[in-house]
């Protein structure tokens, strides 16, 4: 009796199995068959009643009826499974005759690409590169500037200073004595000085607690104030346009004289007057002006031989007044969709 019933349970489990159409249906098929209140479960707890002899002959059965039913379970899980994957695949084939996702690529940052620029052009007229310390001594940041201790003019750049000599640089310009003393009173000197520069300004729409400058300085015989007209004015026309016209204005540095500030003609209204200009068909650039005869002296420079000019300029008010921006502070938050305006500039 036993042994028929195996026979026709696997027969029974092979045809349930044959005809199973997915992985649901083939797991309940296990459980019916296979599970603690299926058949196969029902026939092994018959067994104690069989004789000694009857015994092992019919486990054995079981055991060959289980394990065929179990295999053939299996391979027909493996059959739905790639049935499935090939199904997946069809529908997810790539048409490698489709044009690829450009990456996004990053660019400059429009601050560095104004500074590389008037870099270049400075380098194409003869000038070197000169890089110095952004914390300072009160010696070099002031004094060898000619702005001794108590000069007022010393207001005009509120500092953060970390000891009473030591302090965050509040312009380039320490460069410029620094160099002038590893020449040893031996000229020319030709430089500009690139740099991050500090000031305890309140942060604005115009003004910076940290922003950048371009500072110059050439130092050689007979360096004359219209040697100096001559390189700004083709630095405006290189920056701002073939069409920009220069006006020098009487101004007031400690450690130059004469001291000049730079007007270009407005780039936007040809001079006409416009908002950019405020209405006087002129835009305010830099400083610039002859340097002091005290700044040479203390840097081991005769100026009874010696001559030289010098000039700053700060690269986000270029980039301001060329690209229309009206917020310094958008050159420093890092934001995306500002930068990204500018990668081709």
């Amino acid at each position: 009796m036993l042994q028929e019933k195996l026979h026709e349970l696997r027969q029974k489990a092979e045809e349930s199995i044959r005809l199973v159409a997915d992985l649901k249906q083939l797991q309940e098929i296990q459980v019916h068959f296979l599970g603690k209140k299926g058949p196969m479960t029902e026939i092994m707890k018959g067994m104690g009643k069989l004789s000694k002899e009857e015994r092992p002959v019919i486990g054995q059965l079981a055991n060959e009826v289980r394990q065929g039913i179990t295999g053939l379970i299996e391979e027909k899980k493996k059959e739905l499974e790639a049935a499935i994957l090939e199904q997946k695949l069809s529908k997810e084939k790539i048409d490698v005759t489709l044009p690829g996702r450009k990456a996004p690529v990053g660019s400059h940052h429009l601050l560095g690409s104004v500074i590389r620029d008037v870099q270049d052009l400075f380098i194409g007229m003869g000038f070197s590169i000169a890089e110095g310390p952004e914390v300072e001594t009160d010696t070099y940041n002031f004094e060898k500037l000619n702005l001794p201790k108590n000069h007022p003019a010393r207001d005009m750049q509120d500092s953060f200073y970390l000891s009473e000599d030591i302090l965050l640089r509040t312009h380039t310009s320490p460069m410029q004595a620094r160099t002038l003393e590893a020449h040893h009173g031996r000229g020319p000197v030709k430089i500009i000085c690139p740099g991050k520069v500090y000031r305890r300004d309140n942060d604005d729409a115009t003004h910076s607690h940290q922003f950048m400058q371009i500072e110059g300085l050439y130092v050689d015989r007979n360096v004359r104030l219209s040697d100096l007209k001559g390189v700004l004015t083709v630095f405006a026309k290189h920056v701002f346009g073939a069409d920009r016209e220069i006006r020098l204005r009487p101004s007031f540095f400690p450690f130059t004289e004469p001291s000049v500030e730079m007007d270009i003609s407005c780039f936007r209204c040809g001079g006409h007057g416009c908002n950019v200009c405020k209405g006087t068909g002129w835009i305010e650039i830099l400083g610039a002006g002859m340097v002091h005869p005290n700044v040479l002296r203390m840097s081991g420079f005769d100026p009874a031989v010696y001559s030289g000019f010098a000039f700053g300029m700060g690269p986000e008010r270029i980039a301001m007044l060329k690209y229309g921006i009206e917020d310094i502070r958008h050159f420093y938050t890092d934001d995306s969709r500002f930068l990204s305006q500018f990668k081709r500039s």
